[in-house]
């Protein structure tokens, strides 16, 4: 009989061990999901939530750093293509200036920027994105460049400088993902 009471008691304090052990495995199981999905939430904000000061500056960077090209940041940042400007490349951007922009009709801007029309920026924007890294020497005249958006535009060198489908690039900044080619005007897509 004491025997009896010596296994029951065995199983008694076993029973409570167990369910202590499935408790506290359920609790680290929980905060795991919380740190997964904290993590997870960083993630999502992608390459451009990274910060590496030591390096020279991607795409973006260049872009966030010049006062001149503050309207190009705000409709990267509304297409939501901001990672795609810091990923390894190469990637050869053509830059419109605010002014460029300014030359723009009345109001595109604030409709390209709506929440409806992020599909057609997008497509705009990427018509500013060549794969590949071209310097302004490597722009030939007659050469056509596939741009990111599925299109082709034409270079043509003039006695006054290079022209990418027409908008002249007035200066060029190397990064660490490509180059970025200052133009004087922002190029449309043709219609589809």
């Amino acid at each position: 009989m004491k025997w009896i009471t010596s296994i029951a008691m065995f199983l008694l304090f076993g029973s409570f061990f167990f369910l202590g052990s499935c408790q506290q495995n359920q609790e680290q199981s929980s905060a795991a999901a919380d740190d997964s999905s904290t993590a997870q939430s960083v993630e999502t904000k992608g390459q451009s939530a990274v910060q590496d000061p030591d390096s020279k500056p991607n795409i973006l960077q260049i872009a966030l750093g010049s006062k001149d090209h503050t309207t190009l940041v705000t409709a990267v940042q509304a297409a939501e293509l901001e990672d795609v400007l810091v990923n390894a490349g190469p990637l050869t951007v053509f830059a419109p200036t605010n002014e460029a922009f300014a030359k723009l009709p009345e109001g595109t801007l604030e409709t390209l920027t709506k929440p409806e029309n992020k599909a057609t920026l997008a497509r705009i924007i990427k018509y500013h994105a060549s794969p590949g890294k071209y310097t302004v020497d490597m722009l030939k005249d007659g050469m056509r460049l596939f741009q990111a958006s599925g299109h082709y535009v034409k270079v043509e060198r003039k006695d006054d400088g290079v022209y990418v489908d027409g908008a002249k690039i007035l200066g060029s900044v190397e990064a660490s993902n490509g180059i970025v080619h200052v133009v004087d005007k922002v190029m449309l897509p043709p219609e589809e």
